[in-house]
């Protein structure tokens, strides 16, 4: 008796997935720092994005989260914009050849044209520059500055009251769902 084989096929693999390119991924943003304080005091009208010039000690305490942005501000000195008031911690690791001055001023980096834009709203009465928040995005440390207007007294007042309020709602459902 002879035996006659069937066609039976292979158990099939799974394909591998390949990698998406490099334009189809988004670059991931981490927070490093916040400026709540901005939000609290200020009306925000444009954000932009902007690059910094740092030193190695000062990326290196960034990576550890030693940095306050709550008393910066943003000046335009000779067409180019600088971060004043933003305080970066050096680490005890540091260098001992680098002397390190933790409010250092900070030039930020952005395109000629928004630059000049910024310039013209700028000279406009009740507008300034205020640092958001700092980022990492694509392994450079970006910072998200705002063109603002400040609040006035009964502003904030409202901010606050609205904040509260919704406290006491969220409290409610809290209790309601228990």
């Amino acid at each position: 008796m002879a035996k006659t084989s069937s066609p039976v096929s292979p158990p099939t693999r799974p394909k591998p997935i390949a990698a998406k390119a490099k334009s189809d991924a988004k670059p991931v943003q981490t927070r490093i720092a916040d400026n709540k304080k901005a939000a609290f005091n200020y009306f925000f009208e444009e954000r932009f994005e902007c690059g910094m010039v740092l030193e190695g000690w000062e990326v290196k305490s960034l990576r550890a989260g030693k940095v306050q942005l709550t008393d910066g501000y943003v000046v335009i000195r000779n067409g180019e914009l600088y971060l004043i008031g933003c305080q970066i911690n050096p680490m005890h690791t540091a260098s001992t050849h680098v002397n390190p001055d933790n409010v250092r001023t900070k030039k930020l980096l952005l395109h000629r044209e928004e630059i000049d834009k910024l310039i013209g709203k700028v000279e406009q009465k009740g507008y300034t520059l205020v640092p958001v928040n700092m980022h990492w995005k694509g392994g450079k440390v970006k910072c998200e500055i705002a063109l603002a207007k400040g609040k006035a007294e009964h502003d904030k007042r409202d901010t606050i009251k609205d904040r509260e309020g919704k406290r006491e709602v969220e409290r409610a459902m809290k209790t309601r769902s228990k």
